[in-house]
């Protein structure tokens, strides 16, 4: 499994736990070892300009998903032979999850661990628009957040 981090933000956070929860999300979801994702950490201006060019919305938000493969249908089977599964990429603005956890009176380290869970699954086709969609998605957030010794804040 290839999980690429990049820290784009002018004060770096130490993400070596993030990429470990990273890895556990992914074989959680039974993704083939050659699974392959990106997760890049970016300042409050870098992610409005992600956000008004892709999702014409104004201002930061704190995680976006850009997949490229469908997963709509599920995850296609992979053999041995088969090219390595591109999911796609997360891009999170730690600037925001912060202020969400000092608003929701969570933990920072928890709110950014459930960035990485909620960005992969959505890379994966899971989405929370339809209330019934949106409580399997958090279901399966608590499921995978608990695998690490965490709870969905």
């Amino acid at each position: 499994m290839d999980i690429v981090f990049s820290d784009e933000q002018d004060d770096p956070l130490p993400t070596e736990w993030l990429l470990e929860l990273a890895g556990v999300a992914v074989r959680a979801e039974g993704l083939p070892e050659s699974a392959q994702l990106s997760v890049a950490l970016v300042g409050e201006s870098r992610m409005a300009e992600l956000n008004g060019e892709y999702m014409g919305m104004k201002g930061p938000t704190d995680v976006l998903s850009f997949p490229i493969e469908d997963f709509s249908t599920g995850v296609p089977d992979q053999d041995e032979d088969a090219p390595p599964l591109l999911l796609g990429d997360i891009v999170i603005c730690p600037a925001v999850v912060s202020g969400n956890a000092k608003a929701a009176g969570v933990r920072f380290e928890d709110e950014m661990a459930l960035m990485v869970v909620h960005g992969l699954l959505h890379l994966l086709g899971h989405d929370h628009v339809i209330e019934e969609e949106a409580e399997k998605m958090e279901q399966r957030e608590r499921e995978i957040l608990g695998l690490v010794g965490r709870e969905r804040p």
